[in-house]
């Protein structure tokens, strides 16, 4: 495995670090969060026709660029590093991969065209409102919504919390349980637009003001059976990947925002004098900014091998052994990084002092971003308990 970016992939992060310093600079961010959708919809066509790096996963066949999922981890690190508000997790990292991994051809015909144009956004909504009362769990048993077949298809009930851009995305991906099932079982995906009747959808206001988050309600929501994803009721693993898969996604970004904390703190304590001299001259802040460099780079690490793994899962030869290690190495990828966005941006906004709490300083939003970046699929001591977990089945098994 080559662990060294390919001159294309180079090319890619000069052409991402290029577009979003020209619409994603700090006041673009702080004009973009006031927006009604939370993002500026003429930049994220700007993304989309110049760029197309929303359909940069999404295979040749459905008008996609079939790039690695490698180069969709390079776009993402740099827009961490900016704090670029747009659907483009939602879009890429949820539904997207959701689609290519549990939909027929035919429905990846019908679905994934208009998301590689840039006509569509889309959203995963899985998590139910039951899954605070659980501890925050993000697997199986934070499916809550129900399906029922009906002659003509599908009826859905239920209700979604944290759904990324869940208000502003064009389709959802549904995920419902079969009534009284339970954990993996009964598991079922459904493409549903967001205008279908009896779905609505509720912006939800949280600290992090840079990427949105919405609840859904479904009542009696009828969906033709050919917007079932897959086999009804054994869409679980597929799900599973795909949650897997944003765990990369995220840790991705937040491998930019980490690594963008430490050279804002460097910058500003090159800046500020105390005693006659700027602080970045003290040992104490040397060290300090030492400890960040190390966590930003052995996260960088981390992802980028989750994100070689990710790509042989979606590679339509892939290599299965490598394949089957995707859980293992998003859950290192994502705690580690969790662990890491929080230390660096928390440590930034101390080496900023007083002044780095104030409306008046972008390191709060960073930090903001990176709290709730933290804490979405899993803070890093439920990464390590899940991985922990996965090492007992494997000696149980053996």
């Amino acid at each position: 495995m080559e662990f060294r970016l390919t001159d294309e992939q180079y090319m890619v992060r000069e052409s991402a670090q290029a577009f979003l310093a020209d619409v994603s600079s700090p006041e673009q961010v702080r004009n973009a969060m006031t927006q009604a959708a939370s993002y500026d919809p003429a930049v994220w066509q700007r993304l989309c026709n110049e760029l197309c790096l929303q359909a940069i996963t999404i295979p040749e066949e459905y008008g996609g660029l079939g790039m690695s999922y490698v180069y969709l981890a390079i776009v993402l690190e740099e827009m961490g590093r900016t704090l670029f508000c747009s659907p483009f997790l939602a879009t890429t990292a949820f539904a997207t991969n959701a689609i290519l991994l549990a939909a027929s051809h035919e429905q990846k015909q019908q679905l994934l065209p208009a998301i590689a144009g840039g006509d569509t956004t889309a959203t995963l909504a899985w998590v139910g409102p039951n899954a605070a009362r659980m501890g925050g769990t993000w697997g199986a048993e934070a499916i809550s919504a129900t399906w029922q077949a009906t002659d003509s298809g599908y009826v859905l009930d239920g209700e979604f919390n944290y759904v990324l851009d869940g208000d502003t995305a064009d389709l959802l991906i549904i995920a419902a349980r079969a009534t009284d099932s339970c954990g993996a079982a009964g598991v079922s995906l459904f493409a549903v637009p967001a205008d279908t009747a009896g779905v609505q959808t509720t912006w939800t206001p949280t600290m992090d003001q840079t990427r949105r988050q919405a609840k859904i309600s479904l009542k009696a929501v009828a969906v033709d059976a050919a917007l079932r994803l897959g086999a009804e009721g054994e869409a679980w693993p597929h799900l599973q990947k795909t949650l897997a898969l944003a765990k990369i996604a995220i840790a991705a970004e937040q491998s930019g925002i980490a690594a963008q904390s430490l050279d804002m703190a460097v910058a500003y304590t090159m800046e500020r004098e105390q005693f006659g001299r700027t602080i970045a001259s003290y040992q104490t802040i040397k060290h300090k900014a030492a400890d960040m460099k190390l966590k930003a780079e052995v996260a960088c690490s981390a992802v980028y091998y989750a994100a070689c793994v990710a790509s042989e899962v979606l590679a339509p030869e892939g290599d299965p052994v490598l394949a089957a290690e995707l859980e293992e190495a998003a859950a290192m990828a994502k705690g580690y990084c969790s662990d890491t966005v929080f230390y660096n941006a928390g440590n930034a906004l101390q080496l900023f002092g007083g002044v780095g709490f104030t409306a008046e300083y972008d390191i709060q939003l960073y930090f903001k971003r990176a709290k709730a970046s933290e804490l979405y699929l899993g803070n890093g001591a439920a990464q390590r308990e899940l991985i922990a977990a996965m090492l007992l089945d494997a000696e149980d098994a053996s």
